[in-house]
């Protein structure tokens, strides 16, 4: 493994780590109607976090903690600011996971961050379409 693909592996661990923090934030505040939409995510968020762990640790990589706890980048206080949240996970995570397909040495490194990055924009769609965002996608996901 070269180190930028290390580096990127490392930085989308990082952001699974804060989506899954910042989805318990989304669950405090979204409109009782999103409860399944966000259950999901979580687990999706959670369920990578764990595979991304776990295949830095075989690759003897030293896994990092995440930490106790994460700010949010603005006031989340109803269900508006918690979808917005949610956006700038989805984001954030889809950032990520395009930085590792862009330097991932190994085809299995590269099919695993392009289904992360594909699963972070059709998460990031669901948001934009809750918000009345249109278009709701963009052409290049993770490349703001």
């Amino acid at each position: 493994m070269t180190d930028a693909e290390r580096t990127a592996l490392l930085d989308a661990l990082r952001a699974e780590y804060s989506a899954v923090y910042a989805y318990g934030v989304i669950a405090a505040y979204a409109s009782p109607e999103r409860v399944r939409v966000v259950a999901e995510h979580t687990a999706a968020h959670r369920a990578r976090r764990d595979s991304t762990a776990e295949a830095l640790a075989a690759a003897g990589i030293t896994v990092p903690p995440s930490d106790a706890a994460y700010t949010t980048p603005f006031p989340v206080d109803d269900p508006i600011p918690a979808a917005r949240l949610a956006v700038t996970v989805e984001t954030d995570t889809a950032t990520a996971w395009r930085a590792v397909v862009e330097r991932a040495d190994t085809a299995p490194t590269r099919r695993t961050a392009t289904d992360a990055l594909t699963e972070a924009a059709v998460r990031l769609a669901t948001w934009q379409s809750i918000l009345g965002t249109a278009p709701a996608t963009t052409p290049f996901p993770g490349g703001e």
